[in-house]
């Protein structure tokens, strides 16, 4: 994916479900490294970290999985950085710190209560950060820093630490191999540091799929010009790396070592010299191959003096470097004083901005500024003692992507200093400098944070009435956010909402939960956990799916109440449900997704941005019917295609006999389906009931047997019989080419594990649609399979395979209606149904004993191998099946803590467009891109200025108390707004058209509103609905059409 933001489709996160338990037997090939003391053990690991493993792949895991971690420093950025780390699954995690618990570290320290003020923040913290991944020894170390200790690690990371420790450790670190990290917050400004050595490998700098593409002509020239099949871009890029495979001709590219490319078009590159090679004549598939790159890190002493940045945001250039130096000014400052800048103090800034110039005066290198931007410096002067949640996230979950980087040399780290700051979110005036009175330290939790924002912010933060949606991995995240910031935590509320169930495999990024919540509801745990965060915040949990079904629930009284929305969902549709209750009831809205190491935030803010639903996507492509019917040739395919079956054996006959037996207008709406839809629904009804219907365990095997023979051999067969593998097309070109791959049948054998997998799977699949009992033991159903006869199958002449979509919607589908006849008799009447019932399969991927997975893995590799495609394990085959979205806590800290950022904008009431930040972010690259939101769209009706946040508002009911007439409505905007209405809708009912017959017109135009919405729409209106939302069409007086606001019509 490029740097664009996150497409809609893939803004996902918040409250998944999905999550991924991998088979006992491929865990223990893919675990087998890690020291079990229970045969569940390993097993168990897995599904705690299912979807980091879709991040990083099992390679990078083991990596982790062997690398001791020291975290010195647990205030908030530490502890963060540990939470994050301990969720990814290292080796052990030791927590170092000599200081004990004061009142400002508990503004994000979300591990310390107030009752542990006074004591070792290490040791406090230990036992909570413990409990987060039971496969992770997390202790405690109070002791000094000294070479013999620190040898014992792979991966130290410093917070909290004065420059000079940092030097020390640097060099030490450098010269004995030990990764070295630096990270630190001072309140609205971050720092990271990486130096991961003189030779570093990584050996996949982006984490993207490796690409291919379809090869349709390799030239014989000193560059060979390979030029691809035009059906897609191949995407490849200048300096990649491929290999090739089924070249036909020219075979001595098959499986050659990886090539160096030149990019020349989206369908062309070059490769080396392919002058000697044997003459191309067809095919052949390109794949890019991962190459290892090896990479240089400077010792932090060289990287000060000639630093290279990370660019966080392209419109502060030079913050870098400015901030390099006010980094360092702050510690000489630190230094001097023994002690950190005042809040607000004039006197210490002047005096840092005096220090910062000597500092600047001193460089030898690259690291020196022509001109020190004085006011960015007394800035962060003023906030150099704050500690902010928000901040500590985003720098913790960066800090923690970089330890996992340099335990596995997964993804390209950060190379070397990274500088970020969020002043946008001081005060817009200009002048309006907050006072050190309003900022001194009141002995409290927030205390962090007022050193920043002052008390007025804290006292209107702790009055919000905000509406979270979803608790799921960003739910925890923003909910821990919440209580450190002191949202709701005087008299306001979070009401947060969720209709999911805790799972094994949310436990690794949702980081509320333990494993004793399993099984419980995610909204009310998430809601007791951070009450033990900051017993003042009023939060409360509902179960509830947001939507049309519940604004009974979250009506017009609701949404008035709320001060703003944050969503952590996984879905496009809710997101735009609530965008749209956002637009309506005019609140904020707080938007933001994550995929694996992308994240994305966006926000809506009344009246200045446009909403979410203002950008759409492109549709997601599909795979065309025919691709999965006939000529698959990835595994993509051949996954969707066992998905279908999975649907069309186990869940939609099941569902449709027991509609047949049970409702008595099942046939009259089956025989009113299009084309050919009433005769396969009634066929599959037959099948379920009279043909197919098995009496015991045996019948399950056959018909398993039989259903083996049809897929993978007979149907194949006919194939071959239609395209045989010398054919070719009209224009004389091989008909099996390119995207087409000829198949081969398959011969069944009991000895051939994948086929027993799939009958093992399809019979007891099958015995539970008709309640039977299965069986595990194979031995019995080999010796079920040697009395099973399957009919001898012999291709026919005569039957139609459409080879595109395009000709299969050309086929006139005629229905035999004399069949349709013959069925209707055939079918048993509905009144078996008293001692009858079948029971249809909903697929759940995360089940291993259910057998859902293993017919999938099965059908898919075997109709993979009928077409030489390359099988799929047990781990990708369920990634692309169950559609799992890869997660990981470390992107999720970070895009929250850019929500939360933008959250104290809200609270303080920005109102201009260049103070939001909407931001994209891909820690793998890692890249970073912050923009102002684009303004709502302005549009015009005569002289008038409207956007998407207007709207016209009409009073239903008259001073008479009477309700308007769709006469009078019309007359309204006539003489109000000299706007005639041509259509007017609500919802999806047509209410008014200027065509509609002059009998219906006659009949409504003296219809109260109210009365004609309930008549059209045949539902009557709730008692929780205070006003309607009306569409309108209208002409100006010119007779020309406009664009006109929607109209809110108030009937309460």
């Amino acid at each position: 994916m490029s740097s664009s933001p996150l497409s809609k489709k893939r803004r996902l996160s918040g409250s998944e479900t999905t999550g991924s338990h991998c088979s006992s037997n491929s865990v223990r090939s893919e675990l087998s490294h890690i020291p079990t003391n229970s045969s569940g053990c390993n097993r168990a690991l897995h599904l705690v970290l299912s979807k980091h493993f879709y991040v990083l792949g099992h390679d990078a895991m083991k990596r982790m999985q062997s690398s001791n971690v020291l975290i010195s420093g647990l205030r908030g950025l530490g502890v963060e950085i540990a939470k994050n780390v301990i969720l990814g699954g290292v080796k052990s995690v030791t927590l170092h710190d000599q200081g004990s618990a004061e009142w400002r570290d508990l503004s994000s320290q979300f591990y310390l209560r107030e009752e542990d003020l006074g004591r070792n923040r290490a040791e406090v913290s230990q036992p909570r950060l413990a409990e987060l991944n039971s496969y992770v020894p997390v202790t405690a170390y109070t002791g000094a820093l000294t070479e013999e200790y620190l040898t014992e690690f792979q991966v130290v990371i410093l917070t909290d630490s004065n420059l000079e420790e940092q030097l020390r450790l640097g060099d030490l670190c450098h010269s004995k191999g030990i990764k070295l990290i630096i990270a630190d917050t001072r309140g609205l400004f971050g720092q990271l540091f990486c130096d991961f050595g003189e030779e570093m490998i990584v050996y996949d700098t982006n984490g993207e799929q490796p690409l291919s593409a379809m090869i349709s002509m390799i030239t014989k020239d000193s560059q060979g010009l390979v030029t691809c099949l035009d059906e897609a871009r191949h995407g490849f890029e200048t300096g990649d790396y491929v290999t090739f495979t089924e070249v036909q001709g020219m075979t001595e590219l098959n499986g050659c070592q990886p090539i160096e490319i030149k990019v020349l078009g989206p369908y062309t590159f070059s490769i080396c010299d392919t002058s000697s090679f044997s003459e191309y004549i067809r095919g052949g598939i390109v794949s890019q191959v991962k190459m290892p790159k090896k990479i240089a890190f400077k010792s932090l002493s060289a990287s000060m003096a000639e630093p290279e940045f990370v660019l966080t945001d392209f419109a502060k250039f030079d913050r870098p470097g400015q901030l390099h130096v006010g980094f360092q000014a702050l510690h000489a400052f630190e230094k001097k004083h023994k002690r950190q800048p005042k809040p607000w103090n004039q006197s210490d800034a002047d005096e840092l901005v005096s220090i910062a110039n000597d500092v600047n005066a001193n460089q030898a290198g690259s690291a020196k500024v022509e001109q020190l931007d004085e006011e960015l410096l007394k800035k962060l002067t003023y906030v150099a003692a704050g500690d902010l949640a928000p901040l500590n996230a985003f720098i913790g979950g960066l800090a923690a992507q970089e330890v996992m980087k340099a335990c596995t040399g997964k993804f390209m780290p950060i190379r070397q200093w990274l500088y970020f700051d969020a002043i946008e979110c001081l005060p817009e005036t200009e002048g309006a400098l907050l006072t050190e009175e309003d900022c001194a330290p009141r002995n409290c939790r927030y205390d962090g944070q007022i050193s920043v924002f002052g008390c007025k912010l804290q006292d209107e933060l702790a009055k919000q009435r905000y509406f979270l949606v979803g608790a799921g991995a960003i739910g925890c995240e923003l909910l821990k956010n919440f209580a450190m910031m002191g949202l709701a935590c005087g008299d306001g509320e979070v009401i947060v909402t969720d209709m999911d169930t805790i799972e094994k495999s949310n436990l690794n990024r949702q980081f509320l939960f333990r494993p004793w919540d399993v099984t419980k509801m995610k909204s009310e745990t998430a809601a007791s956990a951070v009450k033990q965060m900051n017993p003042s915040i009023r939060i409360t949990g509902h179960q509830n799916r947001v939507g049309p079904d519940t604004e009974k629930i979250y009506d017009d009284e609701f949404f008035e109440g709320l001060h703003g929305v944050a969503n952590a969902l996984d879905n496009v549709d809710a997101r735009m449900y609530m965008d749209r209750r956002c637009v309506y009831y005019r609140k904020p809205l707080l938007e933001s997704g994550t995929l694996g190491t992308k994240g994305n935030v966006q926000v809506v803010i009344p009246f200045l941005t446009e909403s979410y639903s203002s950008s759409q996507d492109p549709p997601e492509k599909s795979i065309p019917i025919c691709t999965l019917k006939n000529f698959p040739n990835a595994i993509e395919h051949t996954l969707q295609w066992a998905r279908d079956e999975f649907e069309g054996l186990f869940k939609q006959p099941a569902e449709n006999a027991m509609q047949y037996l049970t409702d008595p207008k099942f046939m009259e709406r089956t025989l009113k389906l299009p084309g050919a839809q009433p005769l396969e629904v009634l066929e599959a009804v037959y099948r379920s009931l009279v043909t197919d219907r098995p009496s015991s365990r045996k019948d399950c095997v056959a018909w398993a047997r039989n259903h083996w023979q049809v897929q993978y051999s007979n149907n194949i067969r006919q194939l071959l019989h239609n395209f045989p593998p010398d054919q070719l097309t009209s224009s004389g070109a091989p008909f099996w080419s390119g995207p087409k791959r000829c198949p081969h049948p398959l011969e069944f054998s009991t000895s051939n594990e994948l086929h027993m997998d799939y009958i093992m799977a399809a019979a007891n699949l099958f015995a539970q649609t008709y309640g039977l009992a299965g069986s595990t033991d194979r031995a019995a159903v080999i010796r079920l399979l040697q009395d099973v006869k399957v009919p001898v199958f012999t291709p026919k002449s005569g039957v139609k395979i459409h080879v595109s979509d395009q000709e299969l919607q050309n086929a006139n589908a005629s229905v035999d209606d004399s069949r349709l006849e013959e069925l209707k008799s055939l079918l048993p009447t509905p009144d078996v149904s008293s001692e009858f019932k079948l029971f249809p399969v909903d697929f759940e991927k995360d089940d291993d004993s259910n057998f859902h997975m293993d017919f999938i893995v099965a059908a898919s590799n075997l109709r993979a191998e009928n077409y030489d495609i390359p099988p799929a394990d047990r781990h990708k085959s369920k990634l692309i099946a169950g559609k799992i979205i890869p997660a990981i806590a470390t992107t999720t800290a970070a895009v929250v803590g850019l929500v939360c950022l933008e959250l104290l904008k809200i609270v303080q009431g920005h109102r201009r467009l260049e103070s939001y930040k909407n931001g994209f972010m891909n820690l793998a690259l890692p890249f970073f891109a912050f923009s102002e939101p684009i303004a709502a769209p302005r549009h015009k009706y005569y002289e008038n200025e409207w956007t998407l946040w207007d709207r016209f508002e009409v009073k239903g009911v008259q001073p008479n108390g009477e309700e308007m007439t769709l006469r009078q409505f019309l007359d309204y905007f006539k003489n109000e707004h000299k706007l005639e209405i041509t259509m007017l809708s609500q919802g999806v009912s047509m209410l008014y058209s200027f065509f509609m017959p002059a009998a219906k017109l006659k009949e409504r135009l003296d219809l109260p509103m109210t009365e004609i919405v309930t008549k059209v729409s045949k539902k009557k209106l709730g008692k929780h609905v205070r006003a309607l939302v009306f569409e309108l069409c209208c002409n100006d007086e010119t007779d020309e059409d406009v664009e006109v606001p929607y109209v809110r019509y108030t009937i309460h």
